[in-house]
């Protein structure tokens, strides 16, 4: 027992790369998951409407973006512009100004203003909800304040409003996060398992004497993975519709993004079994690779509640465009005019993913 010890540890000292991946666990992975693991929302991109332009109507949209839960990135004196920013995720709030709100606070009564929230992450939406009626309420008590009490005890009155996911049920971001995390596991586990079983019976070998090109061999590795992994969205949708999520958006438009979201998926795994040699070491990549991802893609938290660093690094995710396109698709009912750069930025990343392993593969050939 003495000497088979002493075998395993010298035998497990020599592999860098498991080292390397240990310390990574305990260091880098700590560190990403302690500053952006978090629920609280920050910076959230709010679009203004301020149909009033008066002194009053500006002290609160300064209090607003003072507040540092509300970032101010769009001004706009369109509805249909203010809508368009919804849609697109470009805003996830908007503050709507009336034309009488100053003047309404002047002759002693109660102005409103309005806060439209995308409730497609429900969570988001219900802290930010909070946030803004806060800041209206130390609006109103300042104004009171000046005023030396001459206005009524409730001189501003914030009514919220809730788009897309009216009841905020976070039900309905759980299940399209489910779908989206569902897909990646099975992109890269199994695309990287098939890899390296392969290399392990060694009839990877006997592939490397046949004809066939490192690009058809991943792409005959792939198309099974992409086939089951497609069937397989059909109890996810049945499981949607039981919870109530509602598909206000296009079918087809759903199973396209799906696939090439598998693709770039399967590009990982790729990528991952280029670099393992056994099946254990694939598996402890494989975990290596999906940790950053699922927990920067916003199926945990909102992305923009990170550090600027992770958010920019978020963006080199596949899952985080899609699950942009599943929250847009099911829940917004927008189309390919409005996610077309999602689709966009996974087909890059699934490309060069896919280029870097044909490369990796064929270096190693060499």
């Amino acid at each position: 027992m003495a000497a088979l010890f002493r075998k395993e540890l010298i035998q497990f000292l020599r592999d860098r790369l498991m080292l390397f991946l240990i310390l990574f666990l305990y260091t880098a992975e700590v560190l990403m998951c302690t500053f952006a693991l978090s629920f609280d929302v920050r910076n959230l991109p709010t679009a203004v409407a301020d149909f009033d332009r008066s002194a009053d109507s500006r002290r609160l949209i300064d209090g607003f973006g003072a507040s540092g839960y509300f970032s101010i990135e769009h001004r706009t004196t369109r509805e249909a512009e203010l809508a368009g920013l919804l849609d697109r995720g470009e805003a996830l709030a908007a503050l709507v100004i009336p034309p009488e709100f100053s003047r309404r606070q002047a002759a002693g009564e109660t102005a409103a203003v309005q806060l439209l929230l995308d409730g497609a992450n429900a969570n988001t939406a219900a802290v930010a909800e909070g946030y803004a009626q806060r800041i209206v309420q130390d609006y109103a008590l300042e104004r009171l304040r000046r005023t030396a009490g001459q206005l009524p005890a409730a001189p501003v009155e914030n009514r919220p409003r809730i788009w897309y996911n009216s009841e905020l049920r976070y039900a309905y971001f759980m299940v399209l996060s489910m779908i989206g995390v569902a897909g990646m596991l099975v992109g890269v586990i199994t695309t990287a398992a098939g890899i390296v079983r392969e290399k392990e019976s060694g009839t990877m070998e006997q592939l490397r004497v046949t004809p066939v090109r490192p690009g058809e061999m991943f792409a005959a590795k792939m198309l099974p993975t992409l086939l089951v992994g497609l069937a397989a969205l059909f109890p996810g949708l049945l499981i949607a519709a039981g919870v109530g999520v509602p598909l206000r958006g296009s079918l087809a438009l759903f199973f396209l993004f799906s696939a090439v979201f598998l693709v770039s998926s399967m590009g990982i795994g790729i990528l991952v079994a280029t670099f393992a040699d056994t099946l254990q070491q694939a598996l402890l990549m494989a975990f290596f690779a999906l940790f950053p991802i699922l927990f920067l893609s916003g199926t945990l938290v909102p992305v923009e509640s990170m550090p600027w660093l992770l958010q920019y690094l978020a963006e080199l995710s596949p899952l985080t465009h899609y699950m942009e396109a599943l929250l847009g698709i099911f829940l917004k009912g927008v189309g390919l005019d409005v996610l077309w750069p999602r689709l966009a930025a996974m087909l890059a990343i699934g490309g060069v993913l896919l280029a870097l392993s044909v490369w990796r593969f064929r270096r190693h050939l060499g």
